[in-house]
């Protein structure tokens, strides 16, 4: 049904509104009111899966033929939606490069609302283990934890669950736990209890390691993507350079290192909060209205 998408957002039949907000990371910015309306695109990427992550996504399938001579078609219709807009907001910094350089426009960014008031510090002390929270699909490349915390024979806890849960399983050590799905309130008290976060994965923005500073706990993350954003280096936790278990282990070892203020998580994460977004989303819709 991909092809049929863009197609689909074209023919909505939209009221005559002063301002049409897209939230899309593929065709829905295709939509556009009739009439002298504005169009904002909150853009969480441009479509990863024809553009720079086309190769890892068709990898290995056998419908491969159909989806590269499909994405020549997709990638010509995704920049015509993309022509129709006329103003770009990107989820972060690293979002808004990658729509100037697949669409050759500009891009503002404006992260994206985090609820920081359901995680707080708790004024105990950390508890001797690491935590994860993920989906547990290939790209989080939540092996890279487990095989350092393998290696240096410290406890971590996964929450989550995916596909890769068999196969992440299988490289666990003694030292690795998997709790699977947890409600709100046993994730809050993970997060506050922690030693520290660890967020290895490449990603647009990254919710969770928000969430753990607003708990008052450092984030040992991948530092390119959203973590370079959210994360300050040294001050709310470490950032490795490159995706591999030697440079996790020797970030692991770089924050033994280190005193984290809790309170200095905190307030960087307060950055994110949804109060910020609604204020600077509304700005920018009022903006629009008044051509401004």
């Amino acid at each position: 049904m991909l092809p049929l998408m863009p197609l689909a957002f074209d023919r909505f039949d939209s009221e005559p509104y002063d301002v049409v907000i897209s939230v899309s990371a593929a065709f829905a910015k295709n939509l556009r009111p009739p009439g002298s309306g504005q169009t904002i695109c909150y853009c969480l990427t441009p479509p990863r899966y024809i553009w720079d992550m086309h190769a890892d996504y068709v990898r290995g399938r056998l419908d491969r033929p159909l989806l590269d001579a499909m994405t020549g078609w997709l990638r010509r219709v995704d920049l015509a939606a993309a022509a129709r807009v006329d103003q770009f907001i990107a989820i972060s910094e690293t979002v808004a490069e990658r729509v100037r350089r697949t669409y050759s426009r500009s891009a503002s960014a404006i992260y994206p609302p985090v609820d920081c008031g359901w995680v707080r510090p708790n004024g105990e002390p950390p508890g001797d283990y690491y935590l994860v929270v993920s989906r547990l699909v290939r790209y989080k490349r939540i092996d890279l934890a487990i095989e350092a915390c393998n290696q240096l024979k410290r406890r971590l806890l996964v929450v989550g669950s995916g596909p890769e849960r068999a196969r992440l399983r299988g490289k666990a050590g003694p030292t690795i736990e998997f709790l699977g799905r947890c409600d709100d309130a046993e994730v809050a008290a993970l997060y506050a209890r922690c030693k520290a976060f660890i967020f290895p994965g490449l990603e647009d923005f990254g919710i969770t390691p928000v969430e753990a500073q607003a708990a008052g706990r450092p984030v040992i993350g991948f530092g390119l993507g959203g973590a370079a954003e959210t994360v300050m280096d040294q001050i709310t936790g470490v950032l490795f350079a490159e995706q591999s278990v030697e440079a996790l282990i020797d970030a692991i070892k770089q924050l033994d290192c280190l005193s984290i203020d809790p309170a200095a998580c905190r307030a960087n994460a307060m950055r994110f909060d949804a109060s910020v977004f609604r204020e600077r989303m509304s700005a920018a819709v009022e903006a629009a209205v008044n051509g401004g």
